[in-house]
């Protein structure tokens, strides 16, 4: 019977998605040793079946600082990663269905002026000009010229694989069973095969890192959801945009192959780690598709999927120190908007473990706000 393997290193990280990927690379860069746990194959969950949107418009103003950093990284994916992931800065187009609906983009547009996020509102006549692709439902819109798309399914696991080259020792197929901390050094467990000693852990493990946050008396309200994903046939290419759509709904995306990605609507769980798209969800999305896209009237569908994300309540993830364990921080809930930030994400956590602080603010993303006292006066 074999030993268990015994590794001891400066930082573990627990989940290999875009963002514990990102960390482990940029430790690395710094010189610090890395091991990372992962317990499917690293980009394989939320970080490799979303989207592929990668916006800045939209965000709340909290995340634009942390987005403009990642926004730097993506620029240069291709020598830090090796890979250009197939990004593209195409743009980014937020559709208005209605006048309150063009009234929001241009508020947005002013609060978000100090981040120099070039926004250009579109009028309806404008509109019908440079898009006659759009349907009749679109009345304007907001188009970030510099957002854009890439392919989640290439961008996650390369910047694991970047962290490899780097340095970094990578455990796929090592689910962590035990997390325990002495006052000095934190331990994972993997089955019979692997323990890892290190004096600092992140935990990025998505939606399902609401455990270690728990073991460590921070349990938070992280829940999963699951997003609905489509591809279509590939058409004749008409759509160089990235859309949204302002207040929510249907997303979409054509590649250079002329399919579409097309998201929107909430999938079926499986169970706590599998998921599917259903049926309603799917006729739901394709009416929406066609209301929007009218070119799509006759299009196949050739691919359905789901995936399970980290939701928590305000839609803000929880990035920074543990509140009750020094040398423990928290990468998680991102709530289906992580791709983009993620890199930068990645960066601000190596940065807290090499210098104590990050040069991004992150107050908004404390784990403390779950944790507020109770400020009702006492009576007298």
């Amino acid at each position: 019977m074999s030993s268990i393997r015994t590794l001891r290193t400066d930082v573990a990280i627990v989940g290999g998605g875009i963002v514990g990927s990102s960390a482990a690379l940029a430790l690395r860069q710094m010189g610090i040793g890395v091991a990372l746990l992962e317990r499917d194959l690293c980009g394989s969950r939320s970080s490799g079946v979303n989207f592929g949107g990668v916006r800045r418009q939209g965000r709340p103003l909290s995340q634009l600082p942390l987005a403009q950093r990642a926004h730097r990284i993506w620029g240069r994916l291709p020598s830090l990663l090796g890979t250009d992931g197939e990004y593209l800065r195409s743009g980014h187009f937020k559709i208005a269905r209605s006048e309150s609906d063009m009234a929001s983009l241009e508020r947005y547009r002013a609060q978000s002026l100090d981040f120099d996020l070039g926004l250009e509102l579109i009028s309806a006549a404008r509109l019908r000009e440079r898009c006659p692709w759009l349907g009749p439902r679109a009345v304007g819109g907001s188009l970030c010229v510099e957002d854009g798309q890439a392919n989640p399914r290439l961008v996650s696991p390369a910047f694991a694989l970047a962290a490899q080259r780097a340095g970094a020792q990578i455990f796929e197929r090592h689910q962590v069973d035990e997390v325990a901390h002495d006052g000095a050094m934190f331990m994972l467990r993997s089955g019979n095969a692997l323990e890892v000693h290190a004096p600092v852990l992140l935990n990025c493990a998505g939606a399902w890192s609401g455990p270690i946050a728990t073991h460590f008396d921070e349990a938070v309200p992280l829940r999963s959801g699951n997003p609905v994903m489509v591809v279509t046939e590939p058409v004749p290419h008409f759509m160089d945009w990235s859309l949204g759509v302002e207040g929510g709904g249907i997303y979409g995306r054509q590649v250079a192959r002329g399919n579409l990605v097309l998201g929107g609507g909430a999938g079926i769980a499986v169970d706590a780690d599998r998921a599917r798209a259903g049926s309603d969800a799917i006729a739901t999305l394709a009416a929406q598709a066609i209301e929007l896209l009218p070119a799509l009237r006759h299009a196949h569908f050739i691919r359905t999927w789901s995936g399970t994300e980290g939701y928590l309540p305000d839609r803000q993830p929880v990035l920074g120190p543990s509140r009750t364990t020094p040398g423990l921080f928290h990468g998680f809930g991102f709530s289906g908007a992580g791709f983009q930030i993620g890199p930068g994400a990645g960066e601000v956590l190596a940065e807290l473990v090499r210098d104590g602080h990050s040069s991004t603010p992150i107050d908004a993303f404390s784990i403390d706000r779950f944790f507020a006292e109770d400020k009702t006066p006492t009576s007298p």
